[in-house]
């Protein structure tokens, strides 16, 4: 392989996925540092990884999908990529880079399509393993000669998320310098277990009003959710639906820190160095040991239990044990 690779980068799924897939951007052009990296994902994700200074090129996939098999192809060969990295295992991008003649396509052994598609194939199972989902997202640069045996904290400084757009004044004028600006994000749209709003509510009332400003984020449809709490909790400035994923990036990269299960948000914020409590279950393949935010001010809180019990129901009485204290003293250390 060349000192200045084209390597390509395939993500398309969520918003926290493609977050914590990021640091792999910063460790190749940490290696080679006159790489250009191109990242395959989805248009909703566009915006994050428009924060990461690592990444030369975003290739939509959804744009790309809908175009005749032979235009993919010849799309796929004139990115004049070296490397294929399937983070993502996804068989329509396995066999259109089989089929564009990318030298090195790089897959895990789990996907059988993968036996035929990739020419490098590692054994990496996530589901029982005791690695973050970081860490495992790291494995696969393994066959370019890279170190991939990094600790979670050590990844936190790999996501190069300096291009952060600029907040407008009429968020901006929402903020308070004269306090904590703490976003709260209950809802997940079923990508994670919550907490629960009377535990947000109980949280909210122990925070001291004189030291933290609080907002409560989420999509339009969120905020109809959660309509009736918000009515009960006017104090709270509610930003649901106010804004789009650009505009609320730049409103978390200005605040000071946000409280959410493990959710999109609750990486970004991480990612952004700001405080960033995440609300976990303790139940395998969801637990914080392969799901926490990373960040120099992320932590999460996770009850010391089996949770076996909760596994075939979408209410989780273990995340729910949670306390608020807990979260208010975690506030109080950063």
């Amino acid at each position: 392989m060349t000192e200045s690779p084209n390597i390509l980068i395939s993500r398309c799924d969520s918003i926290g996925d493609v977050v914590l897939t990021l640091p792999m951007a910063g460790l190749i052009k940490a290696r080679f540092p006159k790489a250009r990296v191109i990242f395959l994902g989805r248009t909703y994700t566009r915006d994050v990884v428009a924060l990461c200074e690592h990444v030369d090129e975003f290739l939509n996939y959804d744009e790309l999908k809908h175009l005749p098999r032979a235009e993919q192809i010849e799309v796929f060969k004139k990115l004049n990529a070296e490397v294929i990295l399937h983070v993502f295992p996804k068989k329509e991008i396995a066999l259109l880079a089989e089929q564009a003649g990318i030298p090195l396509r790089i897959g895990t052994l789990s996907r059988l399509y993968h036996w035929y598609t990739c020419n490098r194939k590692l054994h990496l199972p996530r589901k029982n393993s005791e690695l973050h989902e970081a860490q495992l997202n790291i494995k696969l640069l393994g066959p370019l000669g890279m170190n991939t045996n990094l600790q979670p904290s050590e990844i936190a400084s790999c996501y190069g998320f300096s291009k952060v757009p600029e907040l407008t004044e009429k968020f901006k004028s929402l903020l308070d310098d004269k306090r904590f600006n703490l976003i709260l994000h209950p809802k997940s749209k079923g990508s994670a277990r919550e907490w629960g709003l009377d535990n947000f509510q109980t949280l909210f009332h122990l925070l001291p009003q004189y030291k933290y400003k609080v907002f409560v984020s989420g999509t339009k449809e969120d905020g109809e959710q959660m309509k009736d709490w918000l009515k009960l909790n006017p104090q709270v400035t509610d930003i649901t639906g106010t804004m789009s994923l650009k505009e609320f990036i730049a409103f978390i990269a200005a605040s000071d820190g946000l409280v959410a299960a493990s959710t999109g948000p609750l990486h970004i914020a991480a990612a952004l160095g700001k405080t960033a409590i995440g609300l976990f279950a303790p139940m395998r393949p969801i637990h914080p040991g392969r799901w926490k935010p990373l960040g120099v001010k992320a932590a999460a809180l996770v009850m010391d239990k089996k949770c076996s019990d909760c596994r075939k129901s979408n209410f989780c009485h273990c995340i729910q044990e949670i306390r608020a204290q807990q979260v208010v003293d975690l506030l109080a250390q950063r």
